[in-house]
């Protein structure tokens, strides 16, 4: 099988995380929880996990002139990651996440952004000619939206498709001209819920809102339910895939490493739906897990996990961009 060539434009943090046995409210302590330091950072999860999967991935951030930016592309290399594109920054330190995690695997985030925000048109520009050869252009918000769009526009102009995962949720609609380049936009059901105003719940309204969502532009519509499943829609129709049972540790990185292994499958070649299975399963996985990227499998792990759980999906051995 050709190596599936993923450009990621994204996100770089180190995690701080305590598990706790439920998430404070505010002004509230709570006392008694365990703590890690962790890699982190959407953009980095989703580079990282690609790469454990057989993915040849090039990674487009920016980390500060820190301890935390050498640990970091220390990471990235050690997991196989083309890091000649990660901009060290000597006037912003490496963004930073403060993770709080309940009993149930359920979470919540602050984020201190730090040299993500810093990231420009600049650096994009200069990563053209790699955008350009890609097999898949991965994306999410955690970077100005300015460079999202460019980013987006060099890769649709070359005919390189495009995953979005749209998140952290916009706060104002996302652009029409960004939509137009986007192949497949990926939010789970709250994002879809903002994008859409349409309150996903089950099946009936994640399939409304991706009736609406294809309308604005993608080709391709992925709503991440949890333990619903995930919905697919495109040109050929509807398909709902459904989430692998798991007892959830931490769903810090879950969406993170749906988005890795579907690029993986979307540029092998897989047909969408099994793309989406594979994804499904990585998710899956990494929930059972602490952590970010500790938490995301490589491919003898997760084709071990599909044998404990039944997951039906398999890599293509076929060569070339995703088709329909």
């Amino acid at each position: 099988m050709k190596q599936t060539r993923i450009v990621v434009v994204g996100s770089s943090n180190t995690d701080m995380i305590v598990k706790s046995r439920r998430i404070p409210m505010p002004g509230e302590t709570v006392v008694g929880g365990e703590f890690l330091v962790a890699a982190g950072g959407k953009g980095a999860n989703q580079a990282v996990a690609a790469a454990r999967l057989g993915g040849e991935v090039q990674f487009i951030s920016r980390v500060g002139a820190d301890a935390f930016g050498d640990q970091a592309i220390a990471g990235y290399r050690g997991d196989g990651i083309n890091t000649d594109l990660i901009v060290r920054d000597p006037e912003n330190a490496t963004g930073v996440a403060l993770i709080l995690v309940d009993e149930a695997g359920e979470n919540a985030i602050s984020v201190a952004s730090g040299a993500n925000h810093a990231i420009a048109l600049e650096d994009i520009e200069r990563a053209a000619a790699v955008i350009r050869e890609a097999d898949v252009l991965v994306m999410q918000l955690e970077l100005p939206l300015s460079v999202v769009e460019g980013a987006a526009e060099i890769a649709a102009q070359a005919g390189v498709p495009v995953i979005l995962d749209p998140a952290p949720a916009p706060e104002k609609p996302l652009p029409e001209t960004l939509l137009r380049n986007i192949t497949c936009i990926k939010p789970n059901a709250s994002e879809a819920g903002g994008l859409t105003g349409i309150r996903v719940a089950d099946e009936s309204s994640a399939r409304e809102a991706a009736g609406v969502l294809l309308g604005m532009g993608p080709s391709c519509v992925i709503i991440t339910m949890g333990s619903a499943g995930a919905l697919l829609a495109d040109e050929s129709g509807v398909v709902l895939v459904p989430a692998t049972p798991i007892a959830a540790v931490d769903t810090t990185a879950a969406g993170d490493a749906f988005s890795g292994a579907l690029a993986v499958g979307w540029g092998s070649g897989l047909r969408r739906a099994d793309a989406v299975r594979l994804a499904s399963s990585a998710g899956a996985f990494a929930a059972t897990r602490m952590g970010a990227q500790p938490s995301l499998p490589s491919i003898s792990e997760l084709e071990a996990f599909r044998l404990e759980t039944g997951t039906e999906w398999q890599l293509s051995k076929s060569a070339g961009r995703q088709t329909p």
